[in-house]
């Protein structure tokens, strides 16, 4: 009887623990485009925690150099976010089998390439890729994109399992019938199947006006989508025979990405 209620009360201490750790995360999540300074008094507010837990968690974060504070301005990401940036470039799969295959696309098909990442409902550009095209793209790497504008994340969003998808929907259904894909899941399934069954996607202006963006899905060895690679070019040009060479053209690279991330996976050289 004993036993059991110690391996209670350790259970119990582990989940405590367990939600300590989610909540002092928590706080970097704070840290977004449109807001990238706190003070403690607006994180107080803002978490409805209580303050001198607060500053408990601000101190392993700045230990860590994950935060960092500065007079008369409060607290801002710290360096460590920058060596895990360099960090991440140098060992993830997506992004070191995904740069030559960009680099070798942009040189063939003037534009701008992109390598997204699918995390937590959202598309992440993790590259990009400048070609001598003349235009310009906003997401860079790091920043998140419109989760169902543009070619880059509409093909992600074709490769969901569907309780992700219909999880979106529920939460964001006005931003996809705003773009045209149904007022109902149903509707934006059917629209999405037929991204699916092409095998990529392709969209007009939806994100930036004048361009046309071409992408493809990156899938694991189980089928399911990592993210995408994609090619943004100028509209103007763009006839349907050139369309068709950069959508197969985007649609090999996206294959022989998946397999090198396939790969990766197994550890086969």
């Amino acid at each position: 009887m004993r036993k059991r209620k110690s391996g209670a009360r350790r259970a119990v201490g582990t989940g405590a623990h367990r939600s300590s750790l989610e909540k002092m995360i928590g706080i970097l999540d704070l840290f977004e485009e449109e807001r990238l300074r706190w003070t403690p008094e607006q994180m107080t507010t803002r978490l409805a925690c209580p303050r001198s837990t607060l500053y408990r968690y601000l101190r392993v974060l700045a230990n860590a150099g994950l935060v960092t504070s500065l007079p008369d301005v409060g607290y801002t990401l710290g360096p460590r976010i920058a060596e895990l940036d360099y960090e991440m470039r140098s060992s993830d799969p997506l992004i070191s089998n995904g740069r030559p295959l960009l680099e070798a696309l942009v040189k063939e098909i003037a534009g701008i390439g992109l390598l997204c990442r699918y995390y937590r409902g959202r598309v992440l550009c993790v590259h990009q890729q400048a070609g001598a095209s003349g235009i310009r793209s906003s997401y860079e790497r790091g920043r998140a994109m419109p989760f169902a504008r543009g070619a880059a994340s509409r093909v992600i969003l074709a490769h969901l399992k569907p309780v992700q998808l219909h999880q979106l929907f529920d939460s964001q259904s006005r931003e996809f019938f705003r773009v045209g894909m149904g007022r109902t899941f149903e509707k934006v399934q059917e629209h999405l199947r037929q991204i699916r069954k092409q095998g990529h996607c392709v969209t007009r202006g939806e994100v930036t006006p004048g361009v046309i963006g071409v992408a493809a899905p990156v899938l694991d060895s189980e089928g399911t989508v990592i993210g995408s690679l994609s090619i943004t070019v100028p509209e103007a040009g763009a006839n349907e025979r050139r369309l068709r060479s950069i959508t197969d053209r985007v649609s090999f690279s996206a294959q022989v990405l998946t397999n090198s991330m396939r790969r990766a996976k197994g550890g086969s050289p």
